[in-house]
């Protein structure tokens, strides 16, 4: 009886090894750092994030979760490989659900499409409105495997996200609206007047503005978290 109790015991030391060992294997991937705010930037973006712009993944329209809205807010210095970032989220009903690392993301895809997520971001935390900010350097994972088997932020550049920034978009992904709950396109923003050499485009209305306002005259006048030194970047019409 003691030695067949020992076995059991060895057993379930080594299945118990396995399963951390599988665990361990499975977990996403993390190369992304969470760094200070630099100086400068070389671009702005901002989004209205709506329900009724999320797709499925048939491709139809899936609307996401009504009466939510997203304000995404970003700055990038792609000379850095830097993305800050300032995102508030109203009448978003957690838990967040994705089969990324986490369920917040820009995703590299036109509006009315879909396509694969190139920057997950930390997951916006809070009661009723959901915030988060802070700033990120690549190089990007989102520990989501593609078509190619490598990582979807694998091999991404901000710079590719400067030359189209309408063909990028950014959502979030909840338990009850797993294609996403709001999303939206990136628009560019020009900075305090500044000459970006960023092509300002109008941003679409969310039902209610205001969030957006603010969020634009914040980024515009003061940036993330402080006064911002915008310089041009060579190369970007």
């Amino acid at each position: 009886m003691q030695r067949t109790t020992k076995r059991i015991a060895g057993l379930s030391g080594i299945v118990g090894t396995a399963a951390l060992v599988t665990a361990m294997g499975a977990a996403p991937a993390s190369a992304e750092t969470a760094v200070d705010r630099p100086d400068s930037f070389t671009s702005a973006y901002t989004v209205a994030a709506l329900p009724g712009n999320v797709i499925g993944p048939d491709g139809a329209p899936a609307p996401g979760e009504p009466g939510a809205t997203g304000t995404f807010n970003f700055m990038i210095n792609s000379d850095l490989e830097i993305i800050c970032y300032d995102i508030t989220l109203d009448g978003v009903t957690p838990p967040f659900q994705s089969m990324a690392k986490t369920s917040t993301h820009i995703h590299q895809t036109a509006a009315g499409k879909n396509g694969p997520p190139r920057i997950a971001f930390p997951n916006p935390a809070g009661e009723g409105t959901l915030t988060g900010s802070g700033c990120l350097q690549g190089p990007f994972t989102t520990g989501l495997t593609g078509d190619s088997g490598a990582d979807t932020g694998g091999g991404f550049s901000l710079k590719q996200l400067e030359s189209d920034p309408a063909g990028f978009s950014a959502d979030t992904h909840t338990s009850s609206f797993v294609p996403g709950a709001v999303r939206g396109q990136l628009t560019a923003l020009p900075m305090g007047g500044v000459d970006t050499g960023v092509v300002s485009a109008p941003v679409p209305a969310p039902k209610s503005t205001a969030p957006l306002a603010l969020g634009a005259l914040a980024l515009v006048g003061a940036g993330i978290g402080g006064a911002v030194l915008v310089r041009r970047r060579a190369g970007v019409a």
